[in-house]
């Protein structure tokens, strides 16, 4: 097992790379071997030129894909354990819309880019404590924890009432601001920048799932008898909700409402490397930061010097996937 997960894992670590090399290659304008490594120097010395600042600009975009990817991936993973159905996806409990009414809210009132980006987090973070709040019965239910039907119901209800907000705002914003609001809401990497922050919610949420990974593996597939097996499980639902939750506020705040990273890249990884969370957990992180870099070169490059919302991308691409998936599982 552990061999196999370093060549697993070390495999998709180099396809990492490659998609960051793709990236920075990639755009209205090429940049040759000869442009890369000049670049690369350039920024080392804090000198850089044209070919170093555009290569910079890249590496920032393709950074802020890969961990807003990866982040989605790792709640799409989380949430299917959760709610114990391979179908679910991070916005399921409508965390997303919590932080679209808040991102809207603060575009329609001409906030600054920094605003909005609060705001989205605040909004994402205000949902899920009200989630939390109105479904903390059925997360603690008699015998330690219980089906999250509540849970789920709570979500879909708050979603449609933060869709309403969103259909109202959008109903009320001026022209000039429609365009930035509707791309937010595709999902749209365009004003990236590198940020530590992600990546250091990234890092400590996936450290903190791997830890729990063997009592995760225990809910996924022996939901029933789990507490008699000694697993806290009402602390274990409360720790996955309120990661994935996390998880999914950053993601959703700093590039809008991307789909089907968080479904189909999970469900991609349990298909091809089995239900071990010792496994699934790092590997669909990865695989979601590749995937999510991988459309955005594709965004930034299919109608150059045009650049497309990456979420369209991503939904063109993951809803043939997962109908592919769909099927080969019906057959099996």
């Amino acid at each position: 097992m552990q061999q196999r997960s370093r060549i697993v894992l070390g495999a998709l670590l180099v396809l990492a790379l490659v998609a960051l090399l793709i990236a920075a290659i990639s755009g209205s304008v090429a940049l040759s071997a000869g442009d890369l490594w000049y670049g690369i120097r350039q920024i080392w010395h804090g000198q850089p030129d044209i070919a170093g600042a555009l290569l910079q600009l890249r590496l920032e975009r393709a950074g802020s894909a890969f961990v807003t990817g990866a982040m989605l991936a790792l709640a799409g993973v989380l949430m299917q354990a959760l709610l114990r159905n391979p179908l679910a996806d991070p916005y399921v409990l409508g965390v997303s819309g919590g932080a679209a009414v808040g991102a809207l809210l603060a575009m329609l009132l001409a906030g600054a880019a920094w605003m909005i980006d609060a705001a989205a987090f605040g909004g994402a973070l205000l949902v899920a404590l009200l989630l939390f709040a109105l479904a903390h019965r059925d997360l603690r239910g008699a015998q330690g924890g219980s089906e999250p039907s509540l849970l789920l119901l709570t979500g879909v209800i708050v979603a449609s009432g933060c869709g309403a907000l969103v259909t109202l705002m959008l109903s009320l914003a001026p022209d000039g601001r429609l365009r930035g609001m509707v791309f937010w809401l595709i999902g749209d990497l365009s004003g990236a920048q590198w940020r530590w922050l992600p990546w250091l919610i990234l890092s400590g949420a996936l450290l903190v799932a791997c830890r729990a990974a063997r009592a995760i593996n225990v809910l996924a597939m022996h939901a029933q008898s789990a507490a008699t097996l000694g697993i806290r499980v009402a602390a274990l639902q409360r720790g996955l909700f309120a990661l994935a939750a996390l998880l999914t506020a950053s993601a959703v705040a700093g590039a809008g409402s991307i789909g089907f990273v968080g479904l189909i890249v999970p469900h991609a990884c349990r298909f091809a490397l089995g239900p071990d969370h010792r496994l699934l957990l790092p590997a669909a992180t990865l695989s979601g930061g590749i995937f999510l870099m991988l459309a955005d070169t594709a965004a930034r490059t299919l109608v150059a010097p045009q650049q497309l919302p990456v979420g369209v991308i991503t939904v063109l691409i993951g809803a043939p996937l997962f109908l592919l998936q769909l099927h080969y599982l019906r057959r099996a």
